[in-house]
């Protein structure tokens, strides 16, 4: 067939190329007669050449021919693909291609076409340009554009749903018969899809469940030249059922048991019953039911969007001792099923549910809450408000003790006893607080005695009804002020009461003045207010620049209850236009309570205390002053010659640094001194058998300076009581006469003790036994 097509291609140009030469020759024939020179021209047409020719290469394309007639003629080509892939003989004009071409990669290709003279180079016709075009060869199989193809459907949907749709493309020429048209087919899964021409897949069945399989994978074949073997290729396609809801949920178990203790709150989980749906997660919508059973004012069964199971909770409180045990019977179902393709196994699934309620140890069930009791305030004899009152709820029928807990407000105003009587100690007052509050444990009194750790509660609320029990007050205007020409009839001030007491709806306040004699008059608003005015006019400032006016306010309660309260109007002078220009200055009435008057008699008396104290601390240091100085002396010069006694001298005879005389004087004179509390502290030496050493002075230090801090009539001098201490280390034993009474001197002084209180220190030195050391 090919061939052919190439003959038919040759012996056309050949029958052009003839009528051009004829028509050429008569054109030359004319010109030789009108003596005119013709345009030449190319005498050619479009080549073609097969694809993929297995004959040795190279092969004729065709010829071109030009209308010059010259010996020296040359043909050349020129382009892209010129003498490489096209080549042409020069004299001839015939052109050959030296390589097999394949038009899926080119189709056709442009050339141009020259003649020349071979002996110049000069070009004998003007170039020319020209196609050759490769004819097409069925040599390509169709190929799928993806090896994997995916699709899906709704299951149970009907024959010939469309579900996906594949695609091959053929790289022959499309406008060559048979060559790129495609056709497909189904080689495996033919029995559950089919394929048509424009690779459109379908459904061949209405039964396909998702729930029996869910994917199919299936096998496309695409091949050309319809009606032959052709060359065909595969491609694999998954189509995946997707799902609808046309399965009803189906209990696990066809019975339920459940334990439960009886105090479990009110929407408390009792348990979960668990059903199957082979449906997707978002086609389960099941929805559970009671079909048996008289308590599903008891419980509810709440579906879980998530788990699709059904939870059971109670709706009302459960009680032991009056149900033990519920029995009944619950349905799932699922209202969204398609009726249209359910399964013929049924649309409702039922099952048995068995609660059993425990007994636990409940606390008190008080039967009434809350409590609230009226009372009216300040009444004498109202003492019992009335009782609370709880049960066991438990078969043991325990006794109960009541206990309160919390007040408000806080105080002791309301008393609840052991068997739940309320009580008043003492009145109400509603001015303090219009209700009282408080809450009450109820707790089960155990066999042994012992109050049980479980307690209910109860809040009792006492409402105080009041009494009219409170005058009514002025409410104090800001210093009211009236022009000393005014004239009569001018008001100089509005006033308004108030009342503690709850004003009923027609409560009012009368306004009156408790005397006449003033220049002052009282007018009544009618609106819980009155006016005060001017009475006769023309105040005279020099008589009384401030008045005090007293008004009577009083209430319509029962019993009706007044006030006398003083209002201060100041005069003051003013220009023509009635406007204050000057006014004294008055001293603010500041009222005083109770409570500050009290806190303030309490501070006087603690600084009349105060004072009291210290005056007397004053007169006792003076009188002790007075008694140190019965000696003749003052006290720092005692002072001075014990602290200089702090070497070691020439024992008693050395009178330089101590004289003795002053207590010798004293003992000649027989004087007996005033009894007065020793300015020294007497400390004993440790005994002799105690090791000495640095810790024994820092002990020694350390007692001093206690008895120095402690001892407010002792005199601050420590150097007294630590060089007095001669230290038990010392080789040398002391010569300090202040040790004279360990000597054997005959000289009794047990004298001294006769002499009082102020002696007493020499007559412990001088009249000790020889045994005794003392430290100072």
């Amino acid at each position: 067939m090919n061939h052919l097509i190439l003959l038919f291609s040759l012996f056309l140009a050949l029958a052009f190329a003839d009528k051009e030469s004829q028509k050429t020759n008569q054109n030359f024939s004319s010109n030789n007669v009108s003596h005119k020179r013709l345009k030449r021209d190319w005498i050619w047409n479009q080549m073609h050449i097969k694809e993929e020719i297995d004959t040795p290469l190279p092969h004729h394309v065709g010829k071109i021919t030009s209308s010059v007639r010259n010996n020296n003629a040359k043909y050349i080509i020129e382009g892209e693909y010129a003498n490489t892939i096209f080549k042409v003989e020069e004299t001839s004009g015939d052109v050959y291609a030296f390589e097999r071409l394949d038009r899926e990669k080119k189709a056709e290709y442009e050339l141009t076409a020259l003649i020349i003279d071979r002996r110049n180079n000069q070009s004998l016709e003007p170039p020319s340009k020209f196609i050759i075009k490769v004819y097409d060869i069925n040599d390509n199989v169709p190929v799928f554009v993806e090896k994997v193809f995916n699709g899906s459907v709704p299951e149970m949907s009907p024959v010939g749903t469309s579900v996906t749709k594949v695609t091959a493309v053929d790289a022959d020429d499309p406008t060559v018969t048979g060559h790129a048209t495609v056709t497909y087919q189904v080689i495996k899964g033919d029995e559950y899809f089919t394929v048509d021409d424009s690779g459109v897949i379908s459904t061949t069945r209405a039964d396909l469940d998702r729930e029996n399989q869910s994917t199919y994978e299936i096998i496309v074949k695409a091949k050309d030249a319809p009606g032959s073997s052709g060359d065909s290729s595969t491609a694999t396609v998954i189509i995946t059922l997707t799902d609808i809801n046309d399965n009803f949920p189906v209990f696990k178990h066809p019975s339920f048991h459940f334990k439960v203790p009886e105090n479990i709150s009110v929407g408390g989980e009792v348990g979960r019953v668990k059903v199957e749906d082979v449906d997707e997660p978002q086609h389960r919508n099941t929805k559970y039911s009671f079909v048996k059973g008289d308590y599903r004012d008891t419980f509810e069964i709440i579906a879980n969007p998530f788990t699709n199971e059904g939870i059971i909770r109670p709706k009302k409180p459960l009680d032991f001792e009056k149900v033990a045990e519920y029995r009944f019977d619950i349905e799932a179902t699922d209202p969204t099923v398609d009726l249209r393709y359910f399964k013929s196994s049924g649309s409702r699934s039922i099952s048995r549910v068995t609660i059993e309620v425990t007994d636990v140890d409940e606390p008190p069930v008080f039967t009434k809450l809350p409590y609230e009791f009226k009372v009216r305030e300040n009444d004498p004899e109202m003492r019992t408000l009335g009782s609370v009152w709880a049960h066991d709820p438990d078969a043991a029928k325990r006794k109960i003790r009541f206990i309160q807990r919390r007040a408000s407000p806080n105080g002791d105003y309301i008393r609840v006893s052991d068997t739940g009587i309320i009580q008043l100690p003492k009145p109400l007052d509603r001015e303090f607080s219009s209700s009282y509050n408080i809450t009450v444990a109820a707790q089960e009194i155990l066999e042994d005695g012992r109050l049980s750790d479980r307690e209910s509660h109860a809040q009792v609320h006492v409402i105080v009804t009041d009494e009219n029990d409170n005058a009514p007050e002025l409410v104090y205007p800001e210093e009211p002020r009236v022009c000393e020409n005014a004239a009569p009839g001018k008001v100089i001030i509005r006033i308004s009461a108030t009342d503690k007491d709850e004003i009923s709806p027609g409560g009012f306040f009368k306004y009156s003045l408790a005397t006449e004699d003033s220049n002052f008059s009282l007018v009544e608003n009618y609106d819980n207010t009155a006016n005060i005015t001017v009475k006769y006019g023309q105040f005279n400032r020099e008589l009384a620049k401030i008045h005090y006016l007293p008004v009577i306010i009083s209430d319509n309660g029962d019993p009706e209850l007044s006030s006398t309260n003083t209002l201060v109007i100041s005069v003051c002078k003013c220009n023509e236009k009635g406007n204050f220009t000057f006014c004294e200055e008055r001293a603010k009435q500041v009222g005083v309570s109770i409570q500050a008057l009290v806190a303030i008699f309490i501070c006087i008396f603690t600084i009349i205390v105060f004072f009291a104290v210290i005056t007397l601390l004053i007169l006792l240091r003076k009188r002790h002053k007075k008694d140190l100085s019965g000696l003749g002396r003052n006290v720092a010069e005692i002072h001075e010659q014990l602290v200089t006694y702090d070497e070691e001298g020439g024992g008693e005879m050395d009178t330089t640094s101590y004289d003795v005389s002053v207590l010798n004087s004293v003992r000649k004179n027989g004087v007996k001194p005033e009894a007065v509390p020793s300015p020294y502290a007497q400390v004993q030496k440790p005994p002799g058998n105690v090791t000495s050493g640095a810790g024994e002075m820092e002990m020694m230090i350390e007692v001093k300076k206690d008895e120095a801090d402690n001892d407010r009539d002792l005199l601050p001098y420590d150097t007294l009581h630590i060089y007095g201490y001669e230290g038990a280390e010392s080789i040398a034993e002391s010569l300090s006469s202040l040790e004279s009474g360990s000597s054997d001197s005959d000289i009794d002084y047990d004298f001294l003790n006769d002499w009082g209180p102020r002696f007493k220190m020499l007559a412990e030195l001088y009249g000790s036994e020889p045994n005794e050391d003392f430290v100072y």
